[in-house]
């Protein structure tokens, strides 16, 4: 085993995701909706905790794990989250529920990101989590540096890999 194999093999092991995610989770591999790892999960909840955010934009639902690590990290933020799926966006409105987060928190809209962003208000956000159809991700990346607030953070959690999503770790 090499060392970054035993690194990640640490990191997966080490991480305890709350009940509330990990049923999330399963959900969203149920509905083909690959969800993040746990551990890209704790790194974006420690960024929402570090930066102290208090709006939050998710491109890209799926059906909740990223939205709910979020809101661990940033439990006074305000999370607005777009995806074009009804199914997968219910789906993360049950997980929210679950997970015991008001609806008042969390606002989730049916569209295509591509139409939605440009109608959305500048620099309202402190992150944007970039998630979402890696074939439009530079446009997507483009409309986060201008909806994310001076001093804010576009998170991009996947990267293009010998042509496939790769989730790191």
């Amino acid at each position: 085993m090499s060392e970054h194999d035993a690194n990640a093999r640490y990191i997966r092991e080490a991480i305890v995701e709350p009940d509330a995610i990990a049923r999330a989770r399963a959900h969203a591999v149920e509905l083909g909706a690959a969800p993040i790892s746990a551990g890209v999960g704790a790194q974006s909840a420690l960024l929402a905790a570090a930066t102290d955010a208090r709006a939050i934009l998710e491109i890209g639902t799926g059906a909740g794990v990223s939205g709910l690590w979020l809101m661990r990290g940033a439990p006074k933020a305000v999370l607005t989250s777009i995806d074009n799926e009804p199914e997968h966006l219910a789906a993360a409105r049950s997980a929210f529920h679950d997970a015991k987060i008001p609806a008042t928190r969390a606002r989730f809209i049916t569209g295509r990101a591509a139409d939605v962003l440009p109608r959305m208000n500048e620099a309202a956000y402190d992150i944007v989590f970039v998630d979402a159809d890696p074939e439009n991700v530079i446009e997507y990346v483009e409309h986060g540096l201008r909806l994310v607030r001076a001093g804010g953070t576009v998170l991009v959690p996947r990267i293009l890999a010998g042509g496939r999503v790769a989730d790191p770790v």
